[in-house]
């Protein structure tokens, strides 16, 4: 709380500024917060919220020096990589939704269709924005957004502001998630890139076997209507592979708020 009269109120204001860091970077960079459609002020407010929240279970001390020395600033990166680490793990498991629509359009050839992704404001396929509107309704109905606001509270007790940044462990299990990203989409994708893959197939097939045959006035067609038919029936595989994807991000964020 803020001392009686105006003793201390800068003081205060600085911790609640230092506090806010962590929560805002997270927000940044996870999916849902990070959305060009989510207001600034609003991530601001929800920062501010859980940096309050943070401070009842820990007490964070200022630099002796002020937040413009090289104690302040060694600080404030600290609190940055924190929240990034967090966020950036969520979007990983988040991300493989992107990496199965462009596996699935480009074998049903609609990697020449693309619109703005409302989630990143990126140009993305159609089948890839389809799939990332799924993977934010399953996050959200995982609660996903709360548990990562969670996680980042929770972090302020294992991994307290001003103390050592992230180990090296705990970054280059972050990196080897990472690397985990395309196999996650191709899981997504499978079920119905590998039945467009036949699709394919069978169209070369019949090319062959009738050279006069039009490939692209068929093949395309037959192509989009089959991927169609297929989004349709595999939907619910998917999202269970989604859902597995969205829980190794969050498994992940919360091993790092808990400093492992």
């Amino acid at each position: 709380m803020i001392a009686p009269g105006f003793a201390g109120v800068e003081t205060q204001l600085w911790i609640w500024l230092i506090a806010m860091i962590r929560p805002g970077a997270a927000f940044m960079a996870a999916p849902v917060f990070g959305a060009p459609a989510v207001p600034l002020q609003l991530r601001l407010i929800l920062s501010l919220a859980l940096g309050l929240a943070a401070l009842n279970s820990v007490t964070i001390q200022l630099p002796h020096d002020g937040i413009a020395s090289a104690e302040g600033v060694l600080m404030v990166m600290g609190e940055i990589l924190a929240g990034l680490a967090m966020g950036f793990a969520v979007q990983i498991g988040y991300a493989a939704a992107f990496v199965a629509g462009e596996t699935i359009g480009n074998a049903m050839g609609l990697n020449f269709a693309a619109m703005i992704d409302p989630t990143s404001g990126q140009n993305t396929q159609v089948v890839g924005t389809f799939l990332s509107i799924l993977a934010t309704f399953l996050l959200l109905g995982m609660d996903g957004h709360l548990l990562l606001a969670s996680f980042v509270v929770q972090s302020y007790v294992a991994v307290p502001p001003g103390a050592a940044m992230l180990s090296n462990d705990t970054l280059w299990r972050l990196i080897e998630f990472g690397g985990s990203l395309l196999g996650a989409g191709v899981t997504v994708a499978l079920p119905v890139a590998f039945a467009l893959v036949l699709i394919q197939i069978v169209m070369g097939m019949l090319a062959r076997a009738a050279p006069s045959l039009n490939l692209f006035a068929v093949g395309m067609p037959v192509a989009m209507m089959g991927g169609l038919i297929l989004l349709a029936i595999g939907a619910p595989i998917m999202a269970e592979a989604l859902t597995a994807s969205l829980k190794a991000g969050l498994e992940q964020a919360r091993s790092i708020s808990e400093g492992n």
